[in-house]
């Protein structure tokens, strides 16, 4: 490594660990060393440190121990005549900088706790997100396990004019790359450049402005440190696969726009460790070599219109990008953007006007593959600020398709419109809502182009189920009103073609092992009374899935002899999960939460827990952050049993499968429900409220205490019996 980074990169680690230390020691000296620290709603502790050192930093006084191996790891600074080569110690000092910076980092969220928004979304008054809670993580990281995010790029500083830091910006969206922004350069921030540029920012647009100082760059390898331990199974303390994992798996890179300050160098040094190059704007020294990183360590001096590129190329990055012709840019960057106010052009559907969606299979001297019509108004025809009815009809044929192939095509509308910038689009079948925005008008984008991104992605996507496809975009009011009449006869259909099956007459169920790569041990089987874990496949999914890629995830599932009707285990199945699970898992019970209860793994919407005192069942949310009354809130639940165990008292489920006939039924069913969040009973009000007049007891809603009533079991014990709640009277739950 070149002598000057590993100098600049060993001085900025000691002024940074100097820090520190002392900030540490100002909070020891007001709080003391039992005031509990950590970052908001996440189970991973500090987790550069949980995951490098296995350390649980929960307190002030757990901070002295990691401080002081901070000093143990330091190398004295570089001198004139050294002995030593300079890349391990520099590393080491990169490393030591990460652990003190999460120590500074956990003492502003105990001095500050409103200094970082939390959630997913800036606000007009703070950009700054901090750390990922349990539920971004979740939401987000698996996007790099399933390849949806190749990477990410961690920008500090700041570009030499807001117009190249949007541009900068803009093509990392484009290749689908997160960006993770900290630090300044001259006073100007990157994060603060694309408002300035009219860009949204947040974990929504993948532009997520971390922190103003250059310690929030901590945030961004925290969040590859837990996606090595949550998605790839490491155990805290394994720091050598954990940094093995993010050089063969998470493919990011460090982007310094501006001088490189020493605290810059430690920094970068540090990204080292986790094969994470550096490619920099200025001339700096560079590190050619490979070793550490799968190329090179260190490339400076690449112009700005350049730099993505080589940043790609350098990290051995695989970028794939579809052909849409449409006139603006075009990724799944772009699905959370927004479109507000005095920037919207036209609205359709959301209240407004009707909107509707629907795929429906056509012979195939119907369909001209590729021609898209707009019948009605077109975006040209209107002003700014109007309101359109619209439907939106996409007709398919091919040899190959099945009517059950339609839905699976219907989703996908969403998030591909979502996909184009300056196109807003919320909800699906006949409740949608669409949104563009001025600037998309303004290069070009009309409801043509809808069809013509349409076509290009499910032709990509699923073009092996179908030969042709066309899109018709309808925009006159009663000609929309007749395609609304139609598509809702079908939805009914739809719905009642699963709801009508059960799991008795349905021979074979399917699997789901996405997860695996985070729960080595977990497989999820899916039947018609039984949704999917994390609410994205339910039986019809995951059988049309199968059809489209046969070597995929969701493979069928014979489920043989019966060997437990009330408890709902099947021998085929437990043959299955034995060798699915490689031996770990040798059967689980699909209707129980007592007995052997089918694996978890942390992507479940929802999770169940035994309530003894009350005689019944809980179940929490992954939105809801509170305390629950079993005493643990859902981050716990999950790190606890989301490993893909088994384990009886608790289990994760669906949102949807709450209300299916079969949940939990082996122990009393729906009737066993005594809590949840207030937010989960209103989501499945609907839902909850047909259900409960089907088993004959109407008034069930109301008799389920959620928050507001209490959060242990001492408080809403009181109330149920109030009410009357039917798990009282039940049989023990635990016999």
């Amino acid at each position: 490594m070149s002598k000057i980074i590993a100098s600049a990169a060993i001085r900025g680690a000691h002024k940074i660990v100097d820090n520190a230390e002392k900030k540490w020691q100002e909070a020891m000296g007001k709080w003391g060393a039992n005031e509990p620290v950590g970052f908001p709603n996440t189970a991973y502790f500090l987790p550069i440190i949980y995951g490098m050192l296995g350390a649980k930093v929960e307190k002030l006084g757990d901070m002295e121990p990691v401080l002081k191996r901070c000093r143990l790891m330091m190398p004295p600074p570089v001198k004139e005549v050294h002995p030593l080569p300079y890349l391990g110690p520099a590393l080491d000092a990169g490393m030591a900088t990460f652990f003190a910076e999460e120590c500074i980092e956990a003492i502003r969220y105990l001095e500050d706790p409103n200094f970082y928004v939390l959630g997913e979304d800036v606000t007009d008054d703070n950009i700054w997100l901090g750390a990922a809670d349990d539920i971004i993580m979740r939401k987000r990281g698996v996007e790099f396990v399933d390849g949806t995010a190749p990477g990410f790029a961690a920008i500090l500083g700041a570009a030499p004019s807001v117009e190249i830091a949007a541009s900068i910006a803009h093509e990392l969206q484009q290749k689908n790359l997160y960006v993770f922004m900290a630090a300044e350069y001259n006073g100007e921030r990157f994060s603060e450049q694309l408002i300035e540029a009219g860009v949204q920012i947040g974990w929504g647009t993948r532009l997520v402005s971390f922190g103003p100082d250059v310690s929030a760059t901590v945030f961004a390898m925290g969040f590859a440190t837990r996606a090595a331990m949550s998605f790839g199974g490491i155990e805290p303390g394994d720091f050598r696969k954990i940094l093995i994992y993010n050089k063969d798996r998470v493919f990011a890179f460090a982007l310094p726009l501006g001088y490189v300050t020493d605290e810059w160098y430690a920094n970068a040094a540090g990204a080292i460790n986790w094969g994470f190059p550096v490619i920099a704007d200025t001339p700096i020294p560079e590190v050619l070599p490979t070793g550490i990183c799968t190329y090179e360590h260190v490339v400076s001096n690449i112009p700005h219109d350049e730099i993505v590129g080589r940043a790609i190329e350098v990290r051995g990055l695989k970028v794939t990008m579809a052909e849409v012709p449409i006139p603006v840019a075009y990724g799944p960057a772009f699905e959370g953007e927004r479109v507000r106010g005095e920037d919207i052009y036209l609205e359709c559907g959301g209240g407004r006007t009707a909107m509707v969606e629907w795929v429906t299979s056509k012979r195939m001297d119907e369909v001209e593959d590729g021609k898209v019509e707009v019948i009605g108004p077109e975006l040209t025809d209107v002003e700014a600020g109007s309101q359109l009815p619209l439907a939106i009809v996409v007709e398919v044929a091919g040899r190959e398709f099945e009517e059950d192939y339609e839905p699976i095509l219907e989703r996908q509308i969403h998030h591909l419109i979502n996909y184009a910038q300056g196109a807003m689009h919320i909800g699906q079948r006949d409740i949608a809502w669409l949104r563009v925005g001025k600037g998309a008008v303004e290069k070009g984008f009309k409801l043509e182009h809808i069809g013509l991104l349409l076509h290009a992605k499910l032709h990509q996507d699923f073009g092996r189920i179908f030969d042709k496809l066309q899109v018709k975009l309808y925009t006159e009011e009663d000609k929309v009103k007749e395609i609304v009449e139609k598509a809702r006869v079908v939805y009914a259909e739809r719905d009642a073609r699963i709801e009508g099956m059960t799991d008795e007459t349905t021979e074979t169920y399917y699997s789901c092992t996405l997860c695996q790569s985070f729960a080595p041990s977990h497989v999820c089987v899916i039947s018609p009374e039984r949704t999917g874990l994390c609410g994205s496949y339910n039986w019809m999914d995951c059988k049309a899935s199968f059809e489209i890629n046969p070597t995929g995830p969701n493979q069928p599932v014979e489920k043989g002899e019966t060997l437990d009707t009330k408890l709902g285990q099947w021998k085929g199945v437990n043959d299955f999960v034995l060798q699915a699970s490689r031996g770990k898992i040798d059967h689980y019970n699909f209707y129980s939460i007592v007995y052997d209860p089918m694996t978890t793994c942390g992507c479940c919407e929802a999770i169940a827990a035994i309530l003894p005192m009350c005689n019944g069942v809980m179940t929490v949310n992954r939105e809801f952050t509170d305390m629950t009354p079993c005493g643990m809130k859902f981050t716990t639940l999950a790190g606890t049993i989301g490993g893909g165990i088994s384990t009886p008292g608790f289990v994760g489920h669906g949102k949807y499968n709450i209300c299916q006939r079969k949940f939990l039924i082996g122990d009393g069913g729906l009737l066993r429900m005594v809590w949840m969040p207030k937010m989960l009973k209103e989501e499945i009000a609907d839902r909850l409220k047909a259900r409960a007049e089907e088993m004959g007891v109407p008034n069930l809603p109301d008799m389920i205490a959620d928050e507001t009533i209490g959060t242990t079991e001492e408080e809403i014990l009181p109330f149920l019996e109030e009410k009357g709640h039917p798990a009282l009277t039940m049989d023990p739950i635990i016999g």
